[in-house]
């Protein structure tokens, strides 16, 4: 009998976490300590600014090997070098094939043509979407886009078969830097997506960075908490967010 495919190896443990976090969430008594024994997952990170550098970093901490990926991965060697061997570098398209998951941190207005260039390799992949359109950036006719059809909707446009959950993407860097595995009640991320293995994925994946994650809805409501809408920019404890969110709903 052949040994097995490597592909199937990491195909069985990212479902093996989701399922673990699955659990989790749905309300069993397992304590943060046994949360973290999570299977480790491969993250691939397209764009290594201040939000895939931050996040990154957290992520190889927590015992995840990361790839950061740069049109020049030569640029990068300090950031893995500091991190230690879970850290790589390397290409866009490496680092997709390298994860099990990939997160997306680059200007929004780059979304479309990562669709149009790597869009095969994401489809079928989880993919942690952590833009906010801007116009002065990203220009107004895909900021217009956002607003009219809810940015959930509309990375899922660019970004076909990929299974999309929007995350990291409701306030500064630096204040993830700050309140990352702080004292008490740790700060909230809402997070949204239509896939329920893609959400746990990215649940558990939310609290190794230090935060407790909410689940606010599906990608239709990924509004709440893009840019100038009611649940950005709020440093609140998971309960005080869900409160917020079901606000909303009525």
């Amino acid at each position: 009998m052949s040994s097995a495919d490597p592909a199937s190896l990491d195909r069985r443990s990212l479902l093996r976490a989701g399922a673990f976090i699955g659990a989790v969430f749905a309300g069993s008594a397992l304590s943060r300590d046994a949360l973290a024994q999570a299977t480790p997952l491969k993250i691939g990170i397209i764009g290594a600014g201040h939000i895939g550098s931050t996040i990154g970093t957290f992520w190889v901490k927590s015992g995840h090997p990361v790839m950061f990926s740069s049109r020049h991965p030569e640029e990068l060697k300090s950031l893995v070098d500091g991190l230690g061997s879970l850290a790589h570098a390397g290409t866009v398209s490496e680092a997709i094939d390298f994860g099990d998951v990939v997160f997306i941190a680059v200007p929004y207005g780059a979304l479309p043509e990562i669709g149009k260039d790597y869009g095969s390799k994401l489809s079928g992949k989880v993919v942690l979407d952590a833009g906010n359109a801007v116009a002065a950036r990203d220009g107004s006719d895909l900021t217009a886009e956002t607003k009219e059809e809810g940015i959930g909707v509309t990375s899922a446009k660019y970004l076909p078969g990929a299974r999309i959950v929007r995350a990291f993407n409701s306030m500064g860097y630096k204040y993830f830097e700050s309140e990352s595995n702080r004292a008490g009640d740790r700060m909230a991320i809402p997070i949204a997506g239509d896939d329920k293995d893609a959400l746990n994925i990215a649940s558990t994946l939310v609290h190794d960075a230090g935060f407790d994650p909410v689940v606010i809805g599906s990608l239709a409501r990924a509004k709440d908490f893009s840019q100038g809408n009611p649940l950005y920019g709020l440093q609140l404890t998971a309960a005080e967010m869900r409160k917020r969110a079901d606000a909303l709903k009525q």
